[in-house]
């Protein structure tokens, strides 16, 4: 475990060392979703520590969570999540409306109408591709929904889709709302989740069962496979029977259990056809593509007849194509499997890479509904990710927890921890240049798999140490030089967002608090590692930033040079 560690530090450090410094829809006529407006919670108690382990506790503890639950924190906002206990904010914000990216695009929308965006390009349309993409960061960069904010974009790399397919670029409504309805379900119940990105069009065109049609045998057709093979091996169940800690069942053998078959995929492909463009499209075959409103069924497409689904279910013949879709998200919601194959997923994008499995089983039990709660609590489910005895126990190196951040999370963290605004009030950035340099932007991903696999472990150590690293997939020399090169052009130059024309402003960061502790070293690490290493920060790296910091008399120049080189240094690069 603790060469693991050590691997993963070793190998950021290195080579961080190495470095020296489309057309529109416009078809989509459906309101806005109006705020999602969470039920009240009832206040929970924190869960006991391990035994021999106590929590982190204190305003590092804050900035540990802020770093995990957000998109990250300035000083303000991590004293407040002090103030309130971990569990007291994660209360307030479960309870949180959520922001809305649609509403955001359709701001942008109207104001390339009356041609405010027209220095952009006088053609409005060709501008639409940009707005979903403008609605994530800037929602992200301002919206006071964080955790929820954050669990979606989890959830966006486990229910993966892409605008690399170019229908889901060039509609300006067809991300943003997906991604809303990730929002809207982030803290409801697995089920009605599960449900809502089956029926939605964006993933009815990314993985093909949109206007899938029943078998035509004498055609030579059959439905697509595509979605029904997912929706199992990506979405709800895995590829292998689980225990409840979330470690692979064994056969007589002592081989994996398969969850699924090929058979298995061809039944619910069968379940998965009559469904196309929702709205008043009257025409299966119709070609008018409307993003807020979710698949509707044409029966005369869907495959009326029985069915034989998981773990001995039959879906009768006869059944509408809407009961026997209820039926399938429901025959695989009930699977044992669910609770720690997604609640493992959504340990290592918040919390760590390699959870124990009493962690897991922890978490599957919240799913589970073992709390009293509903199975597929997603409120419960977070809380017990989140406050966990493994998750809260002071950091060691010396063990295996801990992830690697993320390259986009990492910039991400940085414009928020320094308040990051534009004068004009909107954070106008399109990721194009982000992209181009880390190779990696939400909803943009090279296909249904991520950037990266949950189970990727690199060659060497933690390989041969049986762990995980799912970041290191897309980690090597070239995208370390990349993300470092981006963090240099944010704090030590002047890069924040790459849409500057007129309508939109060069955004701006805030440095003063840290300039004003400048004059005293010291004081001034300390504030940097409570707000972006929470109290992690190592020996060796802060006497190299003392170190450089007492050889620049510029107090402005000192904070800039010393947090920069904080941001690239393995302590900030690796959560633990």
């Amino acid at each position: 475990m603790k060469a693991a560690a050590i691997a993963v530090i070793v190998l950021c450090f290195a080579a961080v060392s190495g470095c020296g410094g489309g057309g529109g829809s416009g078809a989509d006529p459906a309101p806005d979703a109006p705020p999602v407006t969470p039920a009240p919670i009832e206040p929970e108690p924190e869960p006991e520590p391990l035994p021999g382990e106590e929590p982190l506790r204190g305003i590092d503890a804050a900035a540990r969570l802020a770093s995990r639950a957000t998109f990250g924190m300035p000083w303000e906002g991590i004293r407040a999540i002090d103030e309130a206990s971990e569990s007291g904010w994660l209360d307030a914000q479960l309870g949180a409306n959520a922001s809305s990216h649609d509403a955001v695009v359709s701001e942008l929308m109207a104001r390339a109408a009356r041609g405010e965006l027209a220095a952009l390009d006088p053609d409005p349309t060709r501008l639409e591709g940009l707005f979903s993409r403008m609605a994530w960061w800037h929602t992200t960069l301002t919206a006071p929904d964080q955790l929820r904010q954050r669990v979606a974009f989890a959830l966006s790399e486990i229910f993966v889709v892409s605008d690399n397919v170019d229908l889901l670029y060039q509609s300006p409504y067809a991300l943003s709302n997906y991604y809303d309805t990730l929002l809207q379900h982030a803290f409801g119940n697995f089920r009605d989740l599960l449900l809502a990105v089956t029926l939605h069009p964006a993933m009815g065109v990314y993985l093909s069962h949109l206007q899938n049609a029943a078998a035509d045998p004498e055609a030579n057709t059959f439905p697509d496979e595509n979605y029904a093979r997912e929706v199992m091996q990506l979405f709800s169940i895995g590829l292998f029977e689980l225990n409840p800690d979330g470690t692979e069942r064994l056969d007589e053998s002592g081989q994996p259990i398969a969850t699924y078959s090929n058979d298995d995929i061809r039944q619910f492909a069968r379940v998965f056809t009559g469904l196309s463009w929702g709205g008043r499209n009257a025409d299966f075959r119709a070609y008018k593509p409307l993003f807020r409103e979710p698949m509707r069924m044409f029966e005369a497409f869907h495959d009326s007849g029985e069915k034989r689904l998981l773990r001995g279910t039959v879906l009768p013949a006869g059944q509408t194509g809407m009961q026997d879709i209820e039926d399938a998200v429901n025959n695989l919601f009930q699977h044992p499997n669910v609770g720690p194959f997604i609640g493992r997923q959504l340990i290592q994008r918040l919390v760590s890479s390699n959870p124990s499995p009493e962690y897991v089983a922890r978490v599957a039990a919240a799913f589970n509904g073992d709390g009293g709660e509903p199975r597929g609590d997603m409120r419960a489910t977070i809380r017990a990710v989140l406050l966990d005895p493994e998750a809260r126990a002071e950091p060691d190196p010396a063990q295996s927890r801990g992830k690697l951040r993320e390259p986009l999370l990492r910039l991400i963290a940085t414009l928020r921890q320094l308040n990051t605004t534009s004068p004009d009030g909107f954070y106008a950035n399109a990721g194009f240049y982000v992209q181009e340099q880390i190779q990696q932007h939400p909803l943009s991903s090279p296909s249904v798999f991520n950037f990266f696999l949950p189970a990727f472990a690199p060659v060497g150590e933690i390989a041969d140490s049986g762990l995980v690293a799912p970041e290191f997939q897309i980690t090597n020399s070239s995208s370390i030089v990349a993300i470092s090169n981006l963090l240099q052009g944010a704090i030590l130059g002047d890069f924040l967002n790459d849409l500057r024309e007129p309508p939109f402003s060069a955004a701006t960061f805030d440095l003063s608090e840290y300039v004003a502790l400048a004059d005293d070293v010291p004081a001034l690490l300390d504030r940097l590692d409570t707000v972006f290493t929470y109290g992690t920060l190592g020996e060796e790296t802060r006497a190299s930033l003392t170190s450089t910091a007492l050889q620049l008399d510029d107090l402005e120049l000192r904070t800039r040079v010393v947090l920069y080189l904080l941001l690239i240094s393995p302590d900030y690069a690796v959560e633990l």
